[in-house]
């Protein structure tokens, strides 16, 4: 799976377990280059994310609920509506809007 942006790939990891999503990018010093999505996770929760990140929530059909650009650590947001979460590397989701449809590809 993977995010397609101009000419552009971004992979994509799927997090389905308890210790994948509790895991997810805690700790990570270097930079990512990837992204992460989490299913049917209603709260937001950068704690312990070592870099600031993009937020997209969007429903089951990837369509933008709510976006979260440079979303710093340590923080938390609570999210009832969304389905998938995802969280990308900064100034990843400049070109999107709320209400635009991700382009993900698997």
């Amino acid at each position: 799976m993977y995010l397609k942006i101009q000419k552009k790939k971004i992979p994509i990891q799927n997090c389905s377990t308890f210790r994948e999503k509790f895991k997810s990018l805690k700790m990570v010093i270097d930079p990512i280059d990837y992204g992460i999505v989490l299913e049917k996770k209603k709260i937001i929760n950068t704690y312990f994310f070592c870099q600031k990140v993009d937020v997209i929530v969007t429903n089951k059909e990837y369509q933008i609920i709510k976006m979260y650009q440079n979303f710093k650590s340590e923080k938390i947001r609570f999210n009832f509506k969304g389905y998938y979460l995802f969280f990308f590397p900064l100034h990843t989701c400049s070109s999107f809007q709320v209400g635009d449809i991700l382009p993900i590809k698997k």
